[in-house]
């Protein structure tokens, strides 16, 4: 009997690492000259997996918005894995952007994986599982050259692979 390997593609952020990520982050807004005395702040709701960053004005937002993005690099998260919100007006002439991280692959985006991998024409089938993607395949190799496939891509999401068997 053809034994069958199989791998799964994901979309996981570590909410450590991002939370490690924002205290960094934090310090080094509370170190930095141009941000004395300034309203910025950096709040992480872990369970809804929101990041709210407040700031004087959008300028001073956008160097927020820079050093969150340059710590979250450092502690490998993806970038790929922030979806930003509009920004708004908020109370004491400050201004507020909502950042949600993505976790999981969404429906819409699953399909465009599946359809990417079936327009490879290799011998494998790509399945949807819930917020993952389950590829499987009678040769290894296949499964590799998917993999290489896929990293080569360029999706608006994180993708990392996972359980490969």
């Amino acid at each position: 009997m053809a034994q069958t390997s199989t791998f799964d593609i994901v979309s996981e952020v570590n909410l450590q690492e991002v939370d490690n990520a924002l205290n960094q982050a934090r310090k080094e807004i509370a170190q930095r000259y141009d941000f004395k005395n300034s309203k910025s702040s950096l709040d992480f709701q872990q369970k809804e997996k929101k990041i709210i960053v407040v700031s004087d004005d959008e300028f001073k937002l956008k160097s927020v918005l820079d050093i969150v993005q340059s710590k979250m690099i450092k502690r490998g998260v993806p970038i790929k894995a922030l979806k930003y919100g509009p920004i708004q007006p908020a109370a004491n002439s400050t201004v507020r952007q909502e950042i949600s991280l993505r976790v999981g692959i969404e429906k819409d985006d699953a399909r465009l994986l599946v359809k990417k991998i079936k327009d490879s024409n290799l011998k494998v089938q790509a399945q949807i599982m819930d917020d993952q993607v389950r590829v499987t395949g009678k040769s290894k190799d296949d499964l590799q050259h998917v993999i290489s496939f896929l990293r080569e891509a360029e999706f608006p999401f994180a993708i990392q692979f996972v359980n490969y068997r």
